[in-house]
């Protein structure tokens, strides 16, 4: 019986406008809403982040897709918990829970398996 392979997953984020518009103590309390969620995705069971980029300094302004704000490379043990993080923009609040992290920013799971190639 061949053991069941984790999947690999791209999690790209996105931030949209409303964190633009929003006020420096509002932006402040995203950001700490947003470092919440990041952890969170590395303490899902199973998850083994191998790393991660920041598209900020050579993108200006708010991402509606590609190119996206962040990159999150992981491995998951399953869809389920790809789903668990993706979650985790729709319960994570911020500052007074008013809002949760999802008015602010946004991902995309980008779902596959590791590309082995063998050599020659």
């Amino acid at each position: 019986m061949s053991e069941k392979k984790a999947l690999r997953v791209l999690f790209c984020m996105g931030i949209n406008q409303n964190f633009f518009d929003a006020p420096r103590e509002e932006q402040l309390q995203v950001w700490a809403a947003f470092s919440e969620m990041w952890n969170g995705i590395h303490d899902l069971p199973g998850v083994k982040v191998f790393g991660n980029m920041d598209d900020d300094q050579s993108m200006v302004g708010p991402s509606t897709g590609y190119p996206w704000t962040t990159y999150l490379l992981a491995d998951v043990p399953d869809i389920e918990t790809v789903h668990a993080a993706c979650n985790l923009f729709r319960s994570t609040p911020v500052g007074d829970g008013t809002y949760k992290l999802w008015r602010y920013a946004k991902v995309e799971a980008r779902t596959g398996r590791e590309l082995i190639i063998q050599r020659a």
